[in-house]
Formats: structure tokens, sequence, C-alpha cells
């Protein structure tokens, strides 16, 4: 059940809106939210809202997480702890 909730959560994720494809870093972003569970506990409803706002706020604070992404081409242990801490702000807020 955990799992099959996990995956609906992680269908939202993968929408995107046609002609406005998210940059490579915030796909990898939104995508961690899903699989590393930080969405577990956010209503399917709720999904693309909770992803828009993360993104926004990624942006304006987490600029050098997404500046990391990009220029690594991969999520390296220093940048995954920043992530983490940006994870767990966030789903606060939104809470």
């Amino acid at each position: 059940k955990k799992l099959l909730s996990r995956g609906q959560r992680l269908t939202e994720l993968l929408k995107q809106n046609q002609y406005a494809p998210l940059p490579i870093e915030e796909q990898v972003v939104s995508i961690y939210s899903g699989v590393k569970g930080y969405l577990d506990t956010v209503k399917v409803d709720d999904i693309a809202r909770f992803e828009q706002g993360l993104l926004v706020a990624m942006r304006g604070h987490g600029a050098e997480i997404l500046s990391s992404i990009r220029s690594d081409k991969a999520i390296k242990p220093e940048t995954e702890e920043k992530l983490k801490k940006f994870m767990e702000h966030y789903l606060q807020e939104f809470a």
C-alpha cells in the first residue's frame, strides 16, 4: 500500500506542462522529493502545488543546490546534505 501510494505521488510529479519543460536540475529535485519519501505525507491532490512551491523556494533560497546539481550532473554527498535540510524545512512550511 505504501509503495502504491508513493507511486501515485511520483506519477503526479512527473506530469509537466506541455511547452514548459523544467530544467534538468529542477527535475532532479522534484523526483528526489518523491523517491526519498518527502511526499509521503502530502495529499495526492496537493502534489502539483507542493512541487511548484518547492521549485520557487529552490530558485530563491536553494540556487546554490540547483547550480551544484547542474554543474556536477549528479547529487554529490555534500549537496545531498544541503538538499535534505532544504526539503525538511520546506516540508514543515508546506504542512
